[in-house]
């Protein structure tokens, strides 16, 4: 055989086995009428709309970093936070403020709004715990030690008033040691307490371990054994008035995921 009938052979030997592989691509990509070679991935609608969240005082800072973080990434969602005591919250929600979503610093107030219907008995999850620490100005010019000496009248003491869950816990903790602080002020948020030790008006406050650690420098911190006794759970659930209910719940699994849990765990929350 001469190169010349060979070279032919061989080219279309090449242009057989071409069209044979261009046919069976073709066959594949159109079996059953669907062209698989651009199938689209299916994705869940983008979250869009505005939430408004109403959570306990104590979570003013960690909530704060969650909502940013929510918020990169679902730029189509925009967070409004409002943070007072849980008691103040429940009361604002019962009298028609618009709300998406409850963070409750305790079980009793989140019990308040299930018990009249405004969230469903079902929906509440809980997401931290909290417990008590002293706090007092730097330096600690009263000299406090212990829980006990939140008891003497020369010590100004601050607490939360007792429908707030740091007062209820407060109060738990005078009945199971026989404590009876008698405070110069009791106030209706954590912050408030706080707000009073930081300013110089009073030499101690009974907030969260968590409050401690936000204000940094600003206080010093008392740890005290009887704190064990009232420990705070924190539950979240959605409103059910919500207009937005896709972009709350979302909001909701975004505190209960990993992402949330890591922000509290390093804020000193507990696991619930």
């Amino acid at each position: 055989m001469s190169l010349a009938t060979k070279l032919t052979t061989a080219l279309l030997a090449g242009g057989v086995a071409l069209s044979l592989a261009a046919c069976a691509g073709t066959s594949s990509s159109t079996h059953s009428g669907e062209d698989t070679t651009a199938a689209p991935t299916a994705t869940a609608a983008a979250l869009e709309g505005s939430i408004t969240v109403f959570a306990a005082a104590s979570l003013k800072s960690t909530f704060t970093e969650l909502t940013e973080e929510f918020e990169a990434a679902n730029p189509g969602v925009t967070v409004e936070l409002n943070f007072a005591g849980s008691s103040d919250l429940v009361t604002q929600i019962t009298e028609g403020a618009p709300a998406d979503v409850f963070a409750s610093a305790d079980e009793k107030n989140m019990t308040k709004l299930t018990d009249a219907g405004l969230i469903e008995s079902s929906a509440p999850v809980d997401f931290a715990t909290n417990v008590l620490e002293i706090a007092v100005p730097p330096s600690n010019p009263a000299g406090v030690a212990s829980f006990a000496d939140l008891a003497d009248p020369a010590v100004k003491t601050v607490i939360c008033a007792p429908q707030v869950p740091c007062g209820a816990a407060t109060l738990t903790v005078e009945e199971a040691t026989g404590v009876d602080i008698t405070p110069v002020s009791e106030e209706s948020s954590v912050t408030d307490v706080l707000g009073k030790v930081t300013s110089g008006e009073a030499d101690a406050g009974l907030v969260y371990v968590t409050d401690v650690i936000a204000a940094g420098d600003a206080v010093e911190g008392i740890e005290f054994p009887e704190s064990s006794e009232a420990v705070n759970v924190y539950p979240i659930a959605p409103v059910t008035a919500t207009e937005n209910p896709d972009a709350a719940q979302a909001f909701i699994d975004f505190v209960t995921g990993e992402v949330g849990l890591g922000v509290l765990a390093a804020a000193g929350f507990g696991q619930p």
